[in-house]
């Protein structure tokens, strides 16, 4: 029988996996998070699974031995601020935390499968190509990205990847991701911002070459992305570092157009200065390169931007208590 440990269970992708795991008859699963928002709470509410467990407490228990190996290991607990200032925090709470995760799976025969991140390409000028060629090359653009590129390079150094799976989650929205706080999507904050002013701002692009709300990126449903995530589980002979990207960019007035589309209104937007701090951290082009992910046979086809945004307006943000 198949037993699970999903870490960052209470969050967007992970809470979501859980719920995909029950859909297939599993409840066989040690959830672990930090319950620090009480939306994080309801995330976990109606999903079914045999234990719980803190974080920290998981972390103290797993070094002492008392965590039984499971099937497979889904590690999708991480800081994702992409403004968290704090280097020793993320090096012990993303980069230490995956490294003591993974060794452990290896060491006890479970499959391993965790969060890397689209924010370690870095400006984009190397591409979006996930082959193990270029990754030492990249250059994040915050402290985040670098947690996350700091734990893909051991993995790498170490020889891990032909026995674990990293994915690179582009733009994910989707239900589930009320507790993030900033790092909500554009599609969270629009759809509020609008129900309260009827309009909502984009920022002004401030490099030649993008119009005003036509910087893109990747978005990924978060369906899709637990779709991609468990193809992994699906098929352990498998193993590497890969985009979770649907491979084609957007641009962020597409994906307001799209919200205003479910709501059924008419798009009122206007354009607001990046403030200065971000101007040179933030990307105005990603768009994940598919082909590795395709070559290892993951056919799974990414639900259109448009259909993406209207499945979660109307069946997640506007069925929300």
């Amino acid at each position: 029988m198949e037993r699970f440990i999903v870490t960052g269970g209470a969050g967007l992708i992970g809470s979501n996996l859980v719920a995909a795991l029950n859909a297939r008859g599993h409840s066989d699963i040690l959830v672990t998070d930090h319950l620090n928002n009480p939306l994080k709470e309801r995330n976990l509410a109606g999903l079914r699974y045999a234990r719980y467990l803190d974080r920290e407490a998981f972390r103290d228990a797993l070094r002492a031995g008392e965590i039984a190996p499971a099937t497979t290991l889904f590690h999708l607990g991480a800081c994702s601020s992409t403004t968290e200032t704090s280097q020793a925090y993320l090096d012990d709470n993303n980069t230490g935390y995956t490294r003591e995760l993974c060794e452990w799976c290896l060491a006890h025969g479970t499959r391993f499968i965790y969060a890397s991140s689209a924010a370690t390409y870095g400006d984009g000028e190397l591409g979006y190509c996930d082959d193990d060629a270029v990754t030492p090359r990249l250059q994040p653009l915050n402290l985040y990205g670098w947690s996350k590129q700091k734990f893909d390079l051991i993995a790498l150094r170490e020889v891990w990847l032909n026995r674990i799976v990293g994915l690179k989650y582009f733009n994910v929205f989707g239900p589930g991701e009320g507790h993030k706080g900033e790092m909500r999507s554009v599609v969270h904050k629009a759809y509020h911002q609008i129900l309260e002013k009827g309009s909502f701002s984009l920022f002004r692009s401030h490099r030649p070459g993008y119009t005003d709300g036509g910087q893109v990126r990747d978005f990924v449903y978060v369906k899709d992305a637990v779709a991609v995530t468990l193809f992994f589980h699906d098929h352990p002979e498998v193993s590497g570092l890969f985009n979770c990207g649907t491979g084609r960019a957007r641009s962020w007035l597409d994906l307001l157009r799209a919200v205003y589309a479910a709501m059924g209104r008419e798009p009122v937007i206007a354009f607001v200065d990046m403030p200065a701090h971000l101007r040179d951290k933030y990307q105005y082009f990603t768009e994940a390169d598919t082909r590795k992910l395709r070559a290892a046979g993951c056919g799974h086809a990414f639900m259109p931007l448009e259909d993406g945004v209207l499945d979660y307006v109307k069946n997640g943000l506007e069925a929300a208590p």
